[in-house]
């Protein structure tokens, strides 16, 4: 994408798919699609979906494995220079001070100084670099899955509620932060640690190390069921949390709230958001407290431990065996203890990316959904595009249960020429036009754009060729230049305002205090419903397409809204090829072709007084428009 407005996804200004009517929309409803059989199947939300491969997690890592290599150096020396400490302790309890050997003593001493200076300046490069790395792949994470859902086909957000979507990237990757920015660090610090204090352990007094890790499969058993615990309960949060995403988005938008205050229904919602939000309280907890006595055992237990070391050794004195010295006791102590804090945080390491493993789950389930909609391995790439249109025996269905939408569509539309598409709700006129720009791919037959299969072009080419202006005009909460600049980044000042005076709404946005730099506010809504078209056309312009796709783009405005809107349409369609839907027929009666579907057949064709002389279909249809005109202005 080469353009974005306030972080906002480019999806957002694609035309909308069609959608299932809801009784407030009336007769102005775009045709419905299928709900029971769509073309995106979503993933398994049972748990089903099988478990994140760590081998697929560390090669998340493997841009960076330089870094991760002088990481895993600084854990190497770190974790050498540590387990060195207690070894001068004995030397200084055991040697230095019994024989008084004052110059011994001060560099046994400055050795552990200089032993702390070490470690702080290795940690402090260590959490430098790993965080780095972690920032990085957190952001190659959210990129791949926001690139991933740019190239989902329509069905995908039709049947995906847009607070799940954001509920995946800002919440689930953002969950996996510590896990990819310092836990992963830690695994190999702390582990490193262990090992290298346990060797030490090991060269002090090899019989308190095996008194020392009896204990240490017990451990790891309970850390391991404790992870499975917060795995699964992890999962259930996410989810819990996506649900309020959605619930926040859908009924905190501006439409949202002028729904619910309208409807009445502001308690209501209220209501219903506490009550997601009081489970995911207790998920919360759950979460929080899952394995915590457990855990907990483990921490008493290995602070218990110096007590046993103790008793342990007391034992050979009285056991013939050889004698444990002081400063060897001492120096093993201080390593048990400087064993503690790594194993124990080990131990919880292992926790939480079990815990973790389920938010990668979750991502990948994005990365992993097939694009229906791609471009080919050679595509086509049209330099200058005539603008020919043409539907050669096309058929179309949502599902192959559903039974087709479209079926036989077969016209030509040549470049420079209308034709308008008319017929009731439901018979397929919004599904044809998004078979032009790829929004959907045709099931049978082909549309070409001059002479060529819309499936054979580049993306960009299509993007050239084809503009569309929607019922539902999307404008970004940004400025007016902002979103004009949406269709050519690069555009002139003089280039906008030519194509605003073009569709009438120069000299309102001139009028405006801020001119062009106003704001257009959420979803457009300091702008009239006509006043948002033309900017929408004034967009349109901006990027001068050869092919004009018009769907219902004046159905929801009143008369005298539609005809300021209909002199701008007029003035973008000049010289374009230009496919109407319409369901008004008074905007379409000069269009050079009229074809009128009926349950996805083509079932009328001709111009408007063709269809007049029949009497079909066409002439019942507008007769019923003469009918309800006085009741629609």
């Amino acid at each position: 994408m080469s353009y974005a407005l306030n972080g906002r996804s480019a999806r957002a200004a694609a035309p909308p798919a069609p959608t299932r009517p809801t009784p407030d929309e009336g007769a102005q409803t775009k045709e419905p699609m299928k709900p029971d059989e769509p073309m995106w199947t979503p993933p398994p939300r049972d748990g089903t979906a099988p478990p994140a491969e760590v081998r697929r997690i560390l090669r998340l890592f493997r841009p960076y494995r330089g870094r991760l290599a002088v990481v895993g150096l600084l854990v190497g020396a770190s974790s050498l220079v540590t387990v060195a400490s207690p070894f001068l302790l004995r030397a200084i309890l055991d040697t230095a001070i019994p024989q008084g050997r004052t110059g011994l003593l001060t560099l046994l001493a400055l050795g552990m100084i200089l032993t702390a200076v070490l470690n702080s300046v290795f940690g402090v490069l260590q959490t430098l670099i790993s965080t780095t790395v972690g920032q990085r792949v957190m952001h190659d994470l959210r990129t791949a899955v926001y690139t991933q859902l740019q190239r989902m086909p329509l069905a995908f957000f039709t049947r995906t509620r847009t607070g799940e979507v954001q509920s995946r990237i800002a919440n689930d990757i953002g969950g996996m932060q510590a896990t990819v920015t310092s836990t992963a660090t830690s695994l190999v610090s702390n582990l490193t640690s262990v090992i290298a204090t346990v060797v030490a352990m090991v060269a002090l007094d090899w019989r308190l190390t095996i008194v020392s890790l009896l204990l240490l499969p017990v451990f790891v058993a309970i850390s391991r069921r404790v992870g499975r615990e917060r795995k699964k309960i992890t999962t259930q949060r996410q989810k819990q949390m996506a649900a309020m995403a959605a619930t926040v988005t859908e009924s905190l938008s501006v439409s949202g709230i002028l729904l619910g205050r309208t409807m009445g229904r502001s308690a209501s919602l209220t209501r219903g958001f506490a009550e997601e939000s009081e489970r995911l309280v207790d998920l919360e907890v759950r979460s929080n407290m899952a394995g915590r006595w457990r855990m907990s055992t483990i921490s008493i237990v290995m602070a218990a431990m110096p007590a046993v070391i103790y008793w342990a050794a007391g034992l050979t004195l009285h056991s013939g065996a050889t004698p444990v010295s002081i400063g060897t006791l001492v120096a093993f102590v201080t390593l048990q203890q400087g064993l503690f804090r790594p194993a124990v945080s080990l131990l919880s390491t292992g926790v939480d990316m079990q815990a973790s493993l389920a938010l990668f789950q979750r991502i990948f389930e994005y990365l992993d959904l097939t694009a229906d909609i791609t471009e080919p391995e050679e595509p086509v790439r049209l330099e200058k595009i005539r603008g020919e249109v043409a539907f050669e025996n096309v058929d179309f269905h949502y599902d192959e249960k559903s039974g087709p939408t479209l079926s036989g569509i077969d016209v030509a539309i040549p470049a420079g020429s209308s034709l308008a598409v008319v017929g009731s709700t439901g018979s397929g006129k919004s599904t044809l036009s998004y078979l032009v720009p790829r929004l959907y791919d045709v099931t049978g037959g082909r549309v070409t754009i001059d002479g060529v299969d819309v499936r054979e072009l580049d993306f960009d080419t299509l993007a050239r060729a084809v503009g569309v202006v929607s019922q539902e005009t999307y404008l970004f909460h940004a400025s007016v230049a902002d979103n004009l600049r949406f269709a050519k980044p690069d555009a002139t000042d003089e280039e906008m305002e030519s194509a605003a005076r073009i569709a009438q709404i120069h000299d309102h946005i001139a009028s405006l205090p801020d001119g062009y730099d106003t704001l257009v506010g959420e979803r457009g809504y300091r702008f009239s419903g006509g006043e948002k078209q033309r900017l929408a056309i004034a967009r349109t312009i901006l990027r001068d397409p050869p092919v004009l796709i018009l769907d219902e783009a004046t159905s929801a405005l009143d008369t005298r809204t539609e005809h300021a809107v209909q002199e701008a349409i007029d003035a973008l369609s000049a010289g374009r090829t230009t496919l109407t839907i319409a369901h008004r027929l008074s905007t379409v009666q000069d269009a050079d072709q009229i074809i009128v579907l009926d349950g996805g057949r083509a079932a009328e064709r001709g111009t408007h007084d063709e269809l007049l002389e029949r009497d079909g279909r066409y002439a019942a249809l507008l007769r019923r428009d003469a009918h309800l005109a006085p009741a629609s202005s």
